[in-house]
């Protein structure tokens, strides 16, 4: 395949690219039957079910009871209010027909960070397929929505990125998003959810923007996942690098050997690929005393270190308390991860307001989701993508793979 004269100048790169394609042929002959279990929202006080026939409802003895929909399901002392009706039990679990459940949770404040809040928050109606568990903790209850794998990559593709791209960067998207849950579902016996359906994980909305282009990049990826010595890997995603991908050593301390930086020239056409930014100091001081941190008010703040991306690793803050040390990530957790996209940012001024500017959107580990979409454009198959964002994979049928190990820490 030719290379436009635009992108001579990266003939390098693309080269990487093409010799480290390695097309597999993967049976699809064996349909899985796994199911995860995704965390919707938590401390929710009530939320409406809507079902396209009866509502069928289990409690934690595993005692049956069929109501007529719409059903409001209220938080008590000891178990639940179905209609006013109480049902003492710490879970439920709910069916609909074959259309599914819909859920309406109650609108709630935005958390001053600006950070991501759960599908289930701020009056949000998602649509799903499988089944509902609702499990009291505290005040409130947890919403679980327990899905067929598939049908859960199907609700995640196009929540991360527009059905409207290239065919192939759908497929890459799916089948990281497979890989991702997976890796997730193989290691978290001891919680009670596999995933969260946010940026936390990865964003999932159940039936919503599910088309036809959708349909067709989960099927003929079905069960494909990205593997790392036969098991599946961190199949870390964000929006835009911006220039490079990040070594994961470098943003969260652990060593994935398939997570290092590849240079991404790919995205320039991203939103993203630059932004201005300003946040409240005061904001700042008080989302990290919640965090547990220990400063008082802020006089300057100072990048230390700077990864081989050049994105800002470590920041020192002068404060009257003294001096604090933070990582570039915790800064985008303390101020607000839409507010701070990327830590690849220089600090323009800084008075009662902190004005950054920078370029890209993300952690910038693994694929970049922007950079992906050109190589699709350009015409590199779902398989060479992957294979140069996750250096040393393979793709293998998510029957034979082995469980994964975690990483190293420094």
């Amino acid at each position: 395949m030719g290379l436009s004269p635009v992108k001579q100048s990266k003939g390098g790169v693309y080269r990487a690219i093409l010799a480290g394609a390695c097309l597999l042929t993967l049976s699809s002959e064996v349909e899985a039957a796994e199911s995860l279990r995704v965390l919707l929202s938590a401390d929710v006080p009530r939320i409406d079910v809507r079902a396209d026939s009866s509502l069928w409802v289990k409690d934690a003895k595993g005692r049956t009871q069929t109501l007529r929909a719409p059903v409001q399901v209220v938080a008590a002392e000891a178990g639940f209010l179905l209609n006013g009706v109480r049902m003492q039990t710490e879970q439920l679990t709910l069916r609909g027909g074959e259309q599914g459940l819909t859920l309406t949770f109650p609108r709630l404040a935005r958390k001053s960070n600006g950070a991501s809040m759960s599908s289930g928050d701020s009056g949000m109606e998602i649509a799903v397929s499988g089944v509902v568990h609702l499990v009291r903790k505290g005040k409130g209850f947890l919403v679980l929505n327990r899905v067929d794998l598939e049908e859960y990559v199907k609700g995640v593709v196009p929540a991360e990125v527009s059905s409207t791209w290239h065919p192939e960067m759908l497929k890459a998207q799916a089948v990281a998003a497979r890989t991702y849950a997976l890796y997730q579902q193989m290691l978290s016996a001891t919680r009670e959810y596999d995933v969260v359906a946010t940026v936390q994980d990865q964003v999932y909305r159940g039936k919503q923007g599910i088309d036809a282009g959708i349909l067709r990049a989960v099927e003929e990826t079905r069960g494909l996942v990205i593997t790392y010595h036969d098991a599946p890997i961190y199949a870390a995603f964000s929006s835009t690098a911006a220039g490079l991908t990040e070594d994961a050593m470098n943003v969260w301390s652990k060593d994935y050997p398939y997570l290092k930086g590849v240079e991404c020239p790919f995205d320039l056409m991203s939103p993203y690929y630059q932004w201005k930014s300003s946040f409240k100091i005061d904001t700042l001081e008080q989302n990290l005393r919640q965090q547990g941190f220990s400063v008082g008010t802020i006089t300057t703040m100072t990048p230390l270190s700077f990864s081989r991306g050049g994105r800002v690793a470590t920041l020192r803050i002068l404060h009257s308390g003294g001096e604090l040390v933070l990582r570039g990530e915790e800064l985008r957790k303390a101020v607000g991860y839409t507010i701070i996209p990327s830590t690849q940012f220089a600090i323009e001024s800084i008075g009662r307001d902190v004005v950054l500017s920078g370029f890209g959107a993300g952690h910038a580990v693994g694929m970049c989701q922007w950079g992906a979409k050109e190589l699709a454009e350009l015409g590199y198959p779902f398989s060479t993508i992957l294979q140069y964002y996750y250096p040393g994979t393979e793709l293998q049928h998510m029957t034979l793979i082995k469980a994964p190990i975690p990483p190293s820490s420094s």
